[in-house]
């Protein structure tokens, strides 16, 4: 849903901000346009909103946030120096696997909540996103698939999602990054609706051989994403799309990255009641 006329800069209405939640409760994924946060303005309202932030990002063992700190993550295709990355640099290759499907931080425990995307720089050709309702999807399922469901937790892990697309991490990188357990599926305790919790980083079934819990998770990720699922966001500069973390999964479009500036910042808070 589109929600506003709001400037959220300077939102901190109590009545306001549990509005706005109960829109995430309905719709999981809210968009309101022409935001002009700064970082240190997108960071207090996440705070506001709900409270603790993401900050033990994949990406922080790779090096230093050019954006100063590491609950503001910079989704960009960018350098420390604000130029384009090429190819061939590190960073560039991690950052591909953003365009797996995903949530936020489900490898931490607790795993992320709420993420706020911010456009900065929106490119000439399209660069869209793509969030997809897990609740949608679990209410889809026939029993049987629900049943085989109940109970079931997933390893994820950040490392396994980048290294199916063959980025290496050392010894040392891989010891940062061990990974957490959720279960497939979660209820949101304020509306008791069920969803599925899956993710690129979903790495194996706990107590299940390791290609049958791979091919579970695959089918269900198939099953998720199809059409009727999803919704594209075409960025226009200024827009905050903010979405549940529980409730969908998202993954950004291929564009000439090497060549457009896109750069959006992210702030995600973490799950804790």
């Amino acid at each position: 849903a589109e929600a506003g006329p709001f400037d959220l800069r300077r939102e901190s209405d109590r009545a306001t901000l549990d509005e706005i939640r109960a829109g995430m409760d309905e719709y999981a994924v809210l968009v309101f346009r022409d935001q002009l946060f700064d970082g240190g303005e997108q960071l207090a309202f996440a705070r506001r909103f709900d409270g603790t932030l993401h900050a033990k990002t994949g990406a922080a063992v790779l090096g230093k946030n050019r954006l100063g700190d590491e609950a503001l993550t910079d989704i960009s295709n960018l350098d420390e120096g604000g130029q384009l990355m090429q190819a061939g640099d590190r960073r560039h290759a991690y950052a591909l696997g953003n365009r797996l499907w995903h949530t936020d931080a489900s490898f931490q425990d607790p795993p992320g909540r709420y993420s706020m995307l911010l456009a900065k720089v929106v490119p000439p050709v399209a660069a869209d996103t793509e969030l997809a309702d897990l609740r949608a999807a679990y209410d889809a399922l026939d029993d049987a698939t629900r049943r085989t469901l109940e109970g079931l937790r997933a390893h994820h892990s950040i490392a396994y999602s980048r290294m199916t697309l063959g980025f290496e991490f050392s010894d040392e990188e891989q010891r940062q990054l061990p990974g957490a357990v959720h279960p497939v599926v979660r209820t949101n305790p304020r509306t008791g609706r069920r969803s599925l919790y899956l993710a690129s980083h979903a790495a194996h079934i706990i107590g299940w051989p390791v290609p049958e819990g791979r091919l579970l998770l695959r089918e269900l990720v198939e099953h998720a994403t199809q059409p009727q699922f999803v919704y594209r966001h075409a960025w226009r500069e200024g827009d905050l799309v903010i979405w549940d973390n529980l409730a969908t999964m998202h993954r950004g479009r291929p564009f000439d990255d090497t060549h457009h500036r896109r750069e959006l910042h992210r702030v995600t808070t973490l799950d804790i009641a």
